[in-house]
């Protein structure tokens, strides 16, 4: 008889922000874009009420020490930096940031053992990939095999999560070293209405470096989850412009995750006829969504209080942002069933059940 896959555990998790906070800087940058004096004031309340206290970029400050919108900043430019100048920024920064992560893994981490790399990045292209850039600083073995999950969006962390599963499960001697990198601030757009001005204000950068293996220890990766939304393609969208991504976050989103979330069926598939597991790590995607995901499965607000926590401490850091969270469910010695789940564009829901002892 064939023996079963062996068990995929993520062993270890490390994460990295930038050192320059600039949360308030754009808040400030954008209230006089907004000309109606009642749209301003509401677009403040949002801002108070979003759950955010930082937000975090890899733009350095001035010279003056302002922000990147500020007089002589990064985005002090007619018309706003081209998609080239942020890609060289991307190509110049997202491999130091990722490096962070994995520097913080410690000993967790052993260049000498890792047979695969798996890479998350949405906020950014440059080739040789940041895949090769890693493999190459890291001086791994010239045959590791490498996969680069790229524009999937926030939900492209669960992927590399359960594609690091797949592979320990075919090939029991693997380790897998999964990183994820997201540079979000390189995306300011001149926007002068409230909706995207919001959707921006969501956003931030930081990188995760996980090690996923056979070996006993931290969160035994389970079964992994799908969901996409029908008609919804222009709720969440990432497009590619000539003066960066530009974001399309519309208010609908959270209704509509609540909805479906809430469906008997849709709580059957992504927990089983137990119900909401005991450990929540959801996406810290802005307040309303947390908000949404809470009612839908009629948890307690200290369910998603790691979630919240990430948010206030970080943004939203599109796929590296799962990683934060369970990172602080690992730190604080979260034991019991649980489930990851992330959000992005499509409408789509990716998902990943795990245990940590």
């Amino acid at each position: 008889m064939n023996s079963p896959p062996p068990s995929a555990w993520l062993n270890a998790l490390a994460t990295a922000a930038p050192g320059h906070d600039i949360h308030q800087p754009f808040i400030d940058w954008a209230t006089p874009r907004l000309a109606d004096e009642r749209v301003r004031a509401i677009f403040a309340r949002m801002a108070a009420r979003s759950g955010i206290e930082h937000r975090w970029s890899v733009l350095p400050p001035t010279l003056e020490g302002g922000s990147p919108v500020a007089p002589g900043g990064f985005y002090d430019v007619p018309g706003l930096p081209p998609t080239s100048a942020r890609m060289a920024a991307y190509a110049q920064h997202a491999p130091d940031l990722a490096m962070r992560a994995i520097g913080a893994l410690g000993g967790a981490f052993d260049a000498g053992r890792v047979t695969h790399i798996v890479v998350a990045s949405c906020t950014g292209f440059v080739a040789p990939g940041i895949d090769q850039i890693l493999a190459r600083r890291l001086h791994l073995a010239p045959g590791v095999e490498r996969v680069l999950i790229g524009f999937m969006g926030c939900y492209a962390g669960i992927t590399a999560l359960r594609t690091a599963r797949h592979i320990v499960r075919s090939e029991p001697d693997a380790v897998v070293l999964v990183v994820s990198v997201e540079l979000s601030t390189l995306h300011l757009s001149l926007a002068d209405t409230p909706e995207p001005l919001l959707a921006m204000l969501q956003f931030s950068d930081g990188a995760a470096a996980g090690i996923v293996s056979a070996d006993e220890g931290g969160l035994a990766l389970g079964e992994g989850r799908s969901l996409a939304l029908e008609d919804s393609a222009d709720l969440i969208r990432w497009d590619i412009g000539d003066k960066g991504f530009e974001m399309i976050l519309s208010g609908e989103v959270p209704g509509r995750l609540r909805e479906a979330l809430a469906a008997p069926e849709v709580q059957r598939d992504l927990f089983g006829e137990a119900g909401a597991p005991r450990l929540l790590a959801v996406h810290a995607g802005g307040r309303s969504v947390l908000d949404a995901v809470e009612h839908a499965l009629g948890v307690p607000p200290p369910a998603l209080a790691d979630s919240r926590s990430v948010l206030a401490r970080f943004g939203n850091m599109s796929s590296a942002t799962i990683f934060f969270v369970l990172a602080d469910m690992m730190a604080r010695g979260a034991r019991g069933p649980g489930i990851a789940i992330a959000f992005g564009p499509g409408l789509a829901a990716e998902a990943i059940r795990f245990t940590a002892s």
